[in-house]
């Protein structure tokens, strides 16, 4: 494909957990040029992402409008995903909003995509109960996107032409087995000595709609090769609505080795749970932990998990649609047992072993970008 022809895309976020599978997609085929945005161009996702081929790194800060306004020169499209687990709610919905209007102001950028999560305070009438800060931040930028395209689709005063997509995800199924998530399994050892995989969470009889990481690649994919029909839409996607009794018994079937559910009161949950450590720091490392807008993890969290006990069957607070994703991605991951089998074929593959063995302590590790930013944060 000659250079000409290349669409040149400028990400945001494109080394996080989500942006690795969806800049790989991107680049796969020399269809699309991605430049990456990063704080730091040597760091191993930076790194990775420079081998697949088809990608610049551009150092810099989605926080300074100079640096956004290089990022954007010379491209004709934006995906923006900014992780509100640096910056916390406040300012994440400043700068999305602020990258939005920048990219307008560039005027070369013709398609901006964004990165977002539910919606859930809205989607749930306003129900305090269900204030997640890292979700209420994205949603309600997704929504005032769409609203202001809205108005430039019907040629109001100050209309321009740029077209406007967002991205909804959710919670990653790596989580459920990653390290340091509020998700993470514990390896326990039962009363007759057998070692027993447990999640402990505060669900009920709800279910996360869980997103396999490989089919985001996919759907940006669909959306940036037809943005006639991805234009003014918000592709809301997941996986399954994961009932955690369904993870443990689809664990146990696929590995041959015991697993459990255990529904755990939120108060215990903070008190034991994956995220009790740090359940009193602010929702956002960067964040200003004396900004009465801060939200704690607990806080947070709490949200979090009221948002999917609401959410069983695919009836609740959080829906999808999932014959439309069969329709758009045919071969998408559909349930947790065969992404557990996937997992584990893939683990064998490469010689990191079995799924067993990578939830052991001793091998687990963290799917979340968050999680190596926050110690280099401390570090600096």
């Amino acid at each position: 494909m000659s250079s000409h022809s290349v669409s040149k895309i400028f990400v945001v976020g494109g080394t996080g957990a989500q942006g690795l599978p969806v800049v790989r997609g991107l680049v796969s085929d020399g269809k699309y040029f991605c430049r990456i945005l990063t704080r730091d161009s040597k760091s191993p996702r930076a790194k990775d992402l420079l081998a697949l081929g088809n990608v610049e790194l551009f150092e810099g800060s989605f926080m300074s409008e100079e640096d956004m306004t290089s990022g954007y020169r010379g491209c004709d499209s934006a995906y923006i995903n900014i992780d509100g687990f640096n910056t916390g709610e406040k300012t994440e919905t400043y700068w999305a909003m602020r990258a939005y209007e920048l990219a307008v102001e560039d005027g070369g950028i013709n398609f901006f995509v964004y990165g977002n999560l539910d919606f859930v305070y809205k989607k749930s009438g306003y129900n305090p109960i269900f204030r997640t800060g890292h979700y209420d931040g994205k949603g309600r930028v997704g929504d005032w996107l769409l609203a202001e395209h809205e108005s430039n689709r019907r040629n109001l005063p100050g209309s321009y032409k740029m077209a406007v997509a967002v991205f909804t995800t959710g919670p990653y199924i790596e989580m459920t087995i990653a390290r340091g998530g509020p998700m993470s399994p514990a390896i326990m050892t039962d009363d007759d000595g057998e070692k027993v995989d447990v999640w402990r969470a505060p669900l009920g009889e709800g279910a996360v709609a869980h997103v396999a990481l490989d089919d985001c690649a996919h759907y940006a994919r669909w959306i940036f090769d037809d943005p006639a029909r991805s234009n003014g839409t918000n592709l809301e996607v997941a996986m399954d609505h994961v009932h955690y009794a369904d993870l443990a018994k689809a664990f146990e079937k696929v590995t041959g080795h015991r697993a459990r559910y255990v529904d755990t009161p939120m108060e215990e949950y903070w008190k034991s749970g994956p995220m009790s450590a740090y359940a009193d720091q602010v929702a956002g490392y960067s964040a200003d932990r004396n900004d009465p807008a801060s939200m704690t993890v607990k806080q947070n969290f709490t949200g979090f998990w009221n948002m999917w006990r609401h959410s069983g069957n695919n009836q609740g607070v959080i829906r999808r649609n999932y014959a439309f994703l069969d329709q758009i991605h045919p071969s998408r991951i559909r349930n947790v047992e065969e992404y557990f089998r996937r997992e584990d074929e893939e683990g064998r593959n490469a010689g990191k072993g079995s799924l067993w063995e990578r939830v052991q302590p001793e091998n687990i590790s963290p799917i979340l970008k968050v999680h190596m930013d926050a110690k280099r944060a401390v570090s600096d």
